[in-house]
């Protein structure tokens, strides 16, 4: 046996283990245990930081004037007494005979509805569908089909989540209970004021936050405000400082589970804790996404340069065309329809459909479709731990009997079935017997049946059924209870009597609670060898092994039983509560369960792969810091020390535990608010975080904080509390099975199997569709340049124009569009490597003061109001002001120059490949088939720009029709009419047109591979490739090809396809300069893999639920 123990605290709700400690009891009589003196440690895990550490950044953030303060959550009535409380709302209370209460008076009711308005929330402010459908259409689109179809799409999206706040409402009961004049009666809940003497019962839904005077066992689920998925219990006294965990405040909108209370009304509508969440979630703006900021920069980028282009060489041309205007208009919109790549925005919002359409696939609903990029890019995930990472169900995991340990979980290390292990017969019993959870249904299986009843005794029902079989169902009828004394916070136990029948009586009482308190009524216990008196060896082993479950952040209970004597108790024995006729000693300890809310299949090897992916998950819950801790070890959370456990484990004290000692930390939510800015950098350079005992206000300062590092913030929840964060975050993920509608409405994206691991396999599609992204663009935007340079070449050799604006439209909405959403369906170019490399922008000591030291330049820009220090907006001419200046500063450029880790979607590599790399190449293999057919109809380049500069104004060369132009001699002496002329031109346009096609195809081999060599099997392995290919190529042949559309295309069914063979030697070309370029930036860049991370645990949840410690001590103590 052990000498040393940890002094245990017990409550009903949670046990609480605090430091190292020797144990002492002493025996008063045979049947009686005093345990020493609990000391109930504090609630709170403060991190303590150094002012320097390495990992660090050294740039601070900036300054902002401090803002007038918002409305926070003011309530402070649960300090109060009852008849303090009273007397401040000037009601009428009666604490001892509660249902005798006056309350307000109707009169006194009508003047405070008149002063403080109804009950309810403010609804959303609503803009009209037309207004907000006409704010999409601004974003960027070039034509005009394509601007309608991407404002549709986020149309669609806003009317979707303008439910949000609407959602809040529902929570709101319709009627409720309310003394008023003296008599109880049923109001409509949106009429409650302040005052009002309110009762609820189980069953109701709590309508305003109540301040609770009287009660009896009332108990309320809180899991959709903070997290706890045990139901708490209220009543008229509080020995808590904190909010949220005050035991004489009910909150609206929360479920009374047992029990019945009077509360007074102390907060109505926008006021209550709920009204206060709904306000935080309106009031958060969402960022753009990292992909709509790349794409709306990029336009923006080539925009300017394309409407630059068009009018400088738009001026050039008037005079070289003669002061021709529609020639020289016709060849402005050539240049700048192709610069622009028309079918870019389409392809982008195609991709991300089918993309997401292959993630609903996978159990992940996407309601933004930028987020499907964005769940692969972000650098940190913040999850909720009840019901998304646990199941908010309580199970039984160990099982202490006999003096045997057993994990319930692990059934394939039991050395038989349950039913058949020493003891556990009678606990199974005990916890069907004694019990008011009931089963809604006996028709069916016992894991597809719904329990009434709270969450511990759900649990150990439902252990019952499970392995007592068909005879579960009809142990009620077979042992009816004769004598009940139900659970309540005073005893800190159940009992009831049965009609049991044994060999010495009739009557079986059974027992259940709290540990120590049920050992007090015990002198004797079940043992392999049978009942046995109860000794000190027994006790050690009772500590020990209640030590280790609560070590475990479980719930514990104890079961004890005694067969009635039929000479005292014989069966027909009248018991009664007030004779207190019954016995309350000299019963038979039976065993210990503990039950957690333990962590859904797949979890733990979904964070692990997280962590391997180089993105950070860290837990913010509502629940206690120790449970919170308990599980973030089961699930590769928290791997490491943190700087309480190092100084427990290395007997130190925790002033001499260094910074970089540690890489856990657990903030608890009451030192949130005090936190420095040195702090939260301290908090978040470490790599394994979890905050615990938070508000929704503290989430959202969370999510707040992260991104201020630059982080791309995903968040994770299903509850009320969670919503503000989920609308705050880059992505908000929400629950579908156990989500609320607020946090499904609040979020972008939604798990429909609430299994979190569908989070990885969101995670590998939003990395794999980022990669296919860039190579649709890569692909998409290197045709401008064959489209551009002849365009400038017909303005300043002068030459014919090769290509007419009605093919560049062509190009880039028919045979590329088809080519480009192909990439959506690309396989990675390894199997696992996705999964393995860091998040496209990893945040880093240098990416936070980078991202810092632009946030202090964008600061001399921000005007501020000097009484409220809100931001004010700027007019149109200074937004102008502020975008335009920072490109004429020192600063902008050297930081914009420093090399980054980011991966962009459009970078300096890619557009070397497309404008002066494959372009080029692309640029001359199109020129060369031009000039080759212009040859071959007798036209030689000085004829073409003799052609192009007319003998004088106008000449009308190339025109046949309705305006002929005039013959020409070429220098061979041939004479080329309206025909030949216009003839040779559009099979010139043709093989242009077509050999930017045939190039193109080449191209989209050679950018299919970023890692490897552009040839091999994985060039084959995406099938629809070559439907895209086919389809692009059946697109041109008909424009070339079909007589019909040379009309309106300007083309030339004649063209020879003997000439297909020059953009066949330029696209291999192609494909021999990609293998050279990838074999060079593969010696000078070689790739790599995030590091290993070790204590990682990637074998199955279920396998592992308890903990490591499940084998723990089976047969080590022996009666």
């Amino acid at each position: 046996m052990i000498n040393e123990k940890q002094e245990i605290t017990f409550d009903e709700s949670e046990l609480i283990i605090e430091g190292e400690k020797h144990l002492v009891y002493s025996t008063e009589d045979a049947n009686k245990i005093q345990f020493a003196k609990i000391i109930k440690p504090e609630r709170t895990k403060t991190i303590q930081t150094v002012d320097t550490y390495q990992r660090r950044p050294s740039v601070s953030a900036p300054k902002r004037p401090a803002q007038k303060p918002q409305k926070n959550i003011d309530i402070t009535e649960h300090l109060l007494s009852s008849e303090e409380c009273a007397i401040k709302y000037q009601t009428s209370i009666d604490t001892i005979k509660p249902g005798d209460s006056h309350g307000l008076t109707s009169t006194q009711a009508a003047n405070v509805l008149a002063a403080t308005g109804q009950n309810i929330l403010s609804p959303p402010k609503k803009r009209h569908p037309i207004l907000k459908y006409l704010d999409c259409t601004y974003l960027g689109a070039i034509l005009i089909g394509v601007a309608l179809l991407n404002a549709f799409i986020e149309f669609y999206q806003e009317q979707k989540s303008a439910a949000l706040l609407e959602s809040f409402l529902n929570m709101i009961p319709a009627k409720c209970m309310v003394v008023r004049d003296h008599r109880i009666q049923q109001l409509d809940a949106i009429n409650l004021v302040i005052g009002d003497v309110v009762f609820i019962r189980m069953g109701d839904k709590v309508p305003a936050d109540l301040f609770i005077f009287a009660g009896s066992e009332l108990k309320v689920d809180n899991s959709s405000l903070t997290g706890e998925s045990d139901p708490q219990e209220r009543g008229p006294i509080n020995t808590q400082q904190s909010l949220f965990e005050a035991e004489n405040i009910v909150f609206n909108g929360t479920l009374a589970v047992a029990g019945e209370a009077y509360g007074i009304v102390v907060r109505t509508g926008d006021n209550t804790v709920l009204g206060q969440i709904a306000g935080l979630t309106a009031g958060e703006d969402k960022i753009p996404s990292p992909l709509s900021q790349e794409i709306d920069q990029f336009v923006k980028i080539i925009a300017t340069i394309a409407f630059s282009t068009a009018i400088i060489f738009f001026g050039i041309g008037f005079p070289v065309n003669h002061n021709n205007v529609s020639l020289t208009l016709n060849f402005a919109i050539s240049v700048f329809v192709a610069w622009v790549p028309e079918g870019l925005p389409a392809t982008v919002t195609i991709l991300l459909t089918i993309a997401a359409k292959r993630m609903a696939s996978r159990n992940v609903l996407v309601k933004d479709l930028q987020g499907v990029e964005t769940l692969g890019a972000i650098t940190l995930l913040a999850t909720d731990k009840t019901g998304t990472l646990t199941r908010n169900q309580m199970t039984v995991t160990y099982v202490w009997s006999c003096m045997e340990m057993h994990n319930t979980l692990e059934r394939n290390t039991l050395v038989a079935p349950v039913p058949e292990l020493a003891g556990l017969n009678e606990i199974m019993h005990i916890s069907t017997l004694n019990s008011r959870a009931k089963f809604d249904r006996t028709d069916v299986p016992v894991h597809m049946r719904q329990i009434l009843g709270d969450a511990t005794e759900t649990g150990l029902v439902r252990f019952a059924g499970e392995h007592l079989g068909p005879a579960f169902d009809s142990l009620g009828d077979k042992c009816p209870t004769v004598f009940e004394i139900p659970f309540n916070s005073d005893n800190k136990w159940a009992m009831t009597i049965h009609n049991k029948p044994h060999s010495n009586g009739h009557l079986t009482l059974y027992v259940k609670g709290a540990p120590e308190r049920v050992l007090n009524l015990c002198n004797t216990i079940l043992t392999s060898r049978g009942t046995v008196p109860l000794e000190s060896g027994h006790i050690e082993a009772f500590q020990e092994t209640y030590l280790h479950m609560a070590g475990q952040g479980h719930r514990v209970l104890a079961f004890a039983q005694l067969l009635l004597p039929r000479e005292t108790y014989p069966a027909d024995f009248q018991f009664s509560k007030a004779e207190k006729n019954y016995p309350m000693s000299g019963l038979t300890f039976v065993g210990l369960v503990s039950l957690e809310d333990p962590p859904k299949h797949g979890v733990r090897e979904a964070i692990g792969k997280c962590r391997r992916a180089g993105i950070k998950v860290m837990m913010v819950t509502g629940d206690h810091p120790l449970t919170a801790e308990a599980i973030g070890r089961k699930i590769n959370m928290l791997l490491g020390d943190t700087r309480e456990s190092l100084s427990k484990r290395t007997r130190r004290p925790i002033s001499d535990i260094a910074e970089d000692e540690f890489s856990g930390v657990v903030v608890h939510g009451d030192s949130i608010d005090s936190l420095t800015d040195d702090a939260w950098d301290a908090i978040f350079a470490k790599e394994e975080i979890i905050f615990a005992r938070t508000s929704p206000k503290h989430k959202l300062e969370i999510v707040k904080r992260a991104q201020s590092m630059r982080h791309i913030v995903g968040v994770t929840g299903d509850g009320v509390n969670d919503a503000p964060a989920l609308k705050k975050a880059d992505l908000g993920i929400a629950m579908n099975i156990s989500g609320s509608d607020v946090s499904k409405d609040a979020a972008a994206m939604i798990l429909l199997d609430d299994n979190f691991a569908s989070i990885v396999h969101g995670i590998e599609e939003g990395r794999l569709i980022f990669a296919n992204l860039k190579k649709s663009v890569m692909y998409t935007i290197t045709h401008s340049m064959p489209e551009v340079i002849p365009n400038l070449l017909y303005i300043v050799v002068p030459l014919p124009l090769p290509l007419s604006a009605i093919l560049i439209l062509v190009i880039d909405l028919g045979f590329e569009l088809c080519a480009a959403l192909t990439f959506a369906w690309d396989k990675p170019e390894t199997e696992s490597g996705l999964m393995m490399m860091s998040p496209r922008k990893p945040v880093t000591p240098s990416s936070i003061d980078r991202y810092r030291r632009q946030l202090l330049r964008e600061e001399t820009y921000i005007k501020y109001d000097p009484v409220t220090g809100e931001e004010l907006k700027p007019g149109w001419f200074r937004r102008i002001y502020n975008s335009v200046v920072p490109f004429f500063t020192r600063a902008y450029w050297s930081e914009k120059l420093i090399k980054t880790d980011d991966d962009v979607l459009v970078d300096l590599p890619l557009l070397s490949w497309a404008y002066l790399e494959v372009g080029i190449i692309e640029v001359i293999g199109a020129l060369t088939c031009y000039f080759v057919v212009l040859w071959y109809n007798g036209i030689t380049p000085s004829d073409a720009v003799e052609l192009q500069r007319g003998a004088s104004s106008p000449t009308n060369y190339f025109q046949n029709g309705p305006i002929y132009a005039t013959p020409f001699q070429a220098s061979d002496g041939s004479i080329l009419d309206a025909e030949a002329q216009h003839r040779a031109l559009g099979q010139a346009q043709s093989m242009v047109y077509w050999s930017i096609m045939m190039m193109q195809m080449f191209n989209m081999f050679a950018c299919k591979t970023r890692y490897t060599l552009p040839i091999g099997r994985y060039m084959f392995s995406n099938k629809v490739t070559f439907l895209g290919i086919f389809a692009g190529a059946g697109l041109a042949t008909l424009i070339v090809y079909c007589p019909p559309f040379n009309i309106p295309f300007g083309t030339e069914y004649h063209t020879l396809p003997l000439w297909w063979l020059i953009p066949f030697g330029f696209g291999f070309l192609i494909i021999g300069y990609a293998c050279v370029r990838m074999t060079i930036l593969a010696k000078m860049n070689p790739m790599q893999w995030n590091p290993e991370i070790d204590g990682l645990r990637m074998h199955p949840t279920i396998r592992t639920m308890a903990t490591s410690h499940s084998r723990h001590s089976r047969g080590h103590y022996m009666a």
